[in-house]
C-alpha cells in the first residue's frame, strides 16, 4: 500500500544520502519493523473490543502470521541504532511471530471468553505473512545476536554488468518473514500480551 511504499522510498533516500557523506560527518541509518503490538494498525485492540462486547472475533485467515514486537522492543531498536549506527545501515529486530488464530485464542484465554471465532476471509491486499528482510538483503546481512544489520548497498550504478555477474548464494536464501522466524505457541503469546500495559489496563476495566 501507499504507506509501505513510502517507507521503502524513505529507506532508499536515506541510503542515497548516506552514500554522499564523508567520513566523520552525520551518520544516516534507519530501523525497520512490522506492527507494534496494540498500536494503531494492530489487530489486538479490535479483538479486545470484540471480546469485551461479547462479540465473535473476526479473523481473516487463522493461518496468517505476524511478528510480535512490543513498544519497548521498538524503542530499544531505535536506541540500538543510535548507539551503533553505521553509515547507510538498516537495523531490524529478530522478532518472534504468531498465527492470528493463536493470537485470538491467547486473548480469549486472557479475557476468559468462550465466544466464537468467525473466519471472514482474506481482505483486499492482505498478506499471508510479513516480510521484514528480502533474500537479497539476507545475503549480506550482519547478525548482531538480537538484531540484523543490513549494510548500505554501495554498489556503483553501472547496471550493465549485473546482466552478466549475479550472486548464486541469493538463490539459496529466503526472505526473513513471520513464517520462518521463531513461532510462539498460545501460552507464549499470552506471556507477551500480559506484559503489555494496554492489556493490563483493559483487564482492570472489565
Amino acid at each position: 500500500n501507499a504507506m509501505g511504499m513510502s517507507k521503502a522510498l524513505m529507506e532508499k533516500c536515506m541510503v542515497s544520502k548516506a552514500r554522499m557523506q564523508n567520513k566523520g560527518e552525520t551518520i544516516f541509518c534507519a530501523t525497520r519493523y512490522g506492527n507494534v503490538m496494540a498500536s494503531r494498525g494492530s489487530v489486538i485492540p479490535l479483538f479486545v473490543s470484540q471480546l469485551k462486547k461479547e462479540e465473535a472475533l473476526t479473523i481473516t485467515d487463522p493461518k496468517m502470521t505476524r511478528f510480535l514486537m512490543s513498544l519497548d522492543d521498538s524503542v530499544d531498536l531505535v536506541l540500538y541504532a543510535y548507539q551503533h549506527g553505521e553509515q547507510g545501515a538498516i537495523y531490524a529486530q529478530k522478532s518472534p511471530a504468531s498465527t492470528v488464530g493463536d493470537l485470538a485464542q491467547a486473548l480469549k484465554e486472557i479475557f476468559d471468553s468462550k465466544g466464537l471465532v468467525r473466519t471472514i476471509g482474506t481482505r483486499h491486499g492482505e498478506k499471508l505473512y510479513e516480510s521484514l528482510i528480502s533474500r537479497e538483503e539476507m545475503a549480506r546481512v550482519v547478525d548482531l545476536k538480537d538484531y540484523y544489520m543490513i549494510p548500505a548497498d554501495n554498489r556503483d550504478l553501472n547496471y550493465a554488468k549485473y546482466l552478466s555477474d549475479g550472486e548464486e548464494n541469493i538463490s539459496q536464501l529466503d526472505d526473513y518473514t513471520s513464517h520462518n522466524t521463531e513461532r510462539l505457541n498460545v501460552n507464549q503469546v499470552k506471556e507477551l500480551l500480559l506484559d503489555l500495559d494496554y492489556i493490563q489496563e483493559e483487564l482492570k476495566n472489565i
